[in-house]
């Protein structure tokens, strides 16, 4: 008997089945997060040096090439629930939005100095490019979809074009004012072109995907932790990097728990409305995540005495990054099951993250007691559900 696996150069790209049973992430779609990991480290590590350096206007850059970042592995993540063919012609095409993707690191650097960037514009071009041929592909071959895939087709190549042509633009004004519109129809798209016939998603794929970014972009924490304890090794026990040490890790265990508290599946089985707010609020998830780690690596940064700028400052954005994503989770969390609980519980943590960093000067201890708080959090997540079951 065969153990080889036999890819078809080029099949018929026919809808999957949007209720096929143990439908997981496949190895090609793991490899795909892998490479996009490095592009949403080196967006994470621009703000991280910005921050460190007291630059707090590269918030905004990290924020724009976390769009593009996210916005490929959205637009791909979806197209593949619905449509993955898995032959020669759809690897290829994958193996191009990762090429685009690490194109666009490398020029992240330059955008984050300049505020403009040819590399990352061409990177997140052969992404786009690569989609639309992946659309023009479902048009072909799958006769009920093929007006909702021309829309997609036809509205990432046109937005695209105007990316393009938006390199020959100069100023800041005008290069923000541009960017943000361009950004309002990326995301108009997918929507006008549902109207025209909901993709056939699957809801737990979609789920299970969403869930193992969430993991990747942690790991940008547990990194910034390795680095402290990395500095404490080699400049002696320092109590400031002890307490990020603990700190950190009390933030990332607590926001994984956090996350997984509930199952996010339901949120892609109701309506058109619930699923859109879901799959794009999950941007500020994933960036806040991340921008958590930027933010740990910083303070480790100030406890070395390697920083141009102050704890507090540091601390602020640390806390802040936590509480973003405490608020935004909240939110999520709350239209799964309804509870207000949920809301006004998020809302009491994130605010209160937020009181101890504007109080405490001390960057290590602002760290330490944000991941207490948020441990706190999920203790109380546990002894609530321990309650539940035992009155059911």
């Amino acid at each position: 008997m065969s153990h080889v696996n036999v890819v078809p150069f080029r099949r018929r790209m026919q809808p999957r089945d949007p209720h096929e049973s143990h439908r997981v992430a496949t190895p090609l779609e793991l490899f795909f997060d892998l490479v996009f990991v490095v592009a949403i480290a080196s967006a994470a590590a621009g703000w991280h040096h910005g921050l460190a350096e007291g630059h707090l206007g590269d918030l905004l850059g990290f924020l724009m090439v976390f769009f593009a970042i996210w916005w490929a592995w959205m637009n791909y993540t979806w197209f593949a629930s619905a449509y993955d063919c898995d032959d020669v012609v759809y690897r290829l095409l994958t193996f191009a939005i990762m090429s685009g993707s690490l194109l666009l690191a490398a020029g992240t650097p330059a955008l984050f100095a300049t505020g403009q960037s040819t590399l990352v514009v061409a990177g997140y071009a052969v992404m786009r490019f690569a989609m639309v041929a992946m659309w023009l592909r479902a048009a072909a071959n799958h006769p009920e979809g093929r007006r909702t895939a021309l829309w997609y087709a036809v509205g990432i190549a046109s937005v695209q074009v105007l990316w393009i042509g938006r390199l020959v633009l100069d100023g800041q004004a005008v290069l923000m004012t541009t960017f943000w519109l361009l950004v309002a129809l990326e995301l108009l798209v997918p929507v006008l072109a549902e109207r025209h016939g909901v993709t056939p998603f699957h809801p737990h794929h979609i789920a299970e995907r969403y869930a193992l970014l969430t993991i990747i972009v942690l790991g940008e924490v547990i990194l910034a932790s390795v680095q402290a304890v990395q500095g404490a090794l080699g400049q002696g026990r320092q109590p400031g990097l002890v307490l990020v040490i603990v700190g950190g890790l009390l933030t990332v265990f607590s926001m994984w728990w956090l996350y997984f508290k509930r199952d996010h599946a339901v949120l892609f089985e109701g309506s058109t409305r619930v699923t859109f707010a879901a799959g794009y609020g999950h941007y500020v998830i994933f960036a806040s995540v991340a921008a958590t780690g930027a933010a740990l690596a910083a303070a480790v940064d100030v406890v070395q005495g390697d920083a141009h700028t102050t704890a507090r400052v540091v601390g602020l954005a640390f806390a802040a990054s936590v509480a973003v994503y405490v608020w935004s989770l909240a939110v999520l969390h709350a239209a799964i099951d309804g509870e207000r609980r949920e809301r006004v519980i998020g809302g009491v943590v994130g605010a209160v993250a937020i009181g101890i960093a504007a109080v405490i000067t001390s960057v290590g201890a602002t760290v330490l007691l944000v991941g207490i708080l948020l441990a706190l959090a999920v203790a109380q997540h546990v002894w609530s559900e321990r309650d539940t079951v035992s009155a059911g």
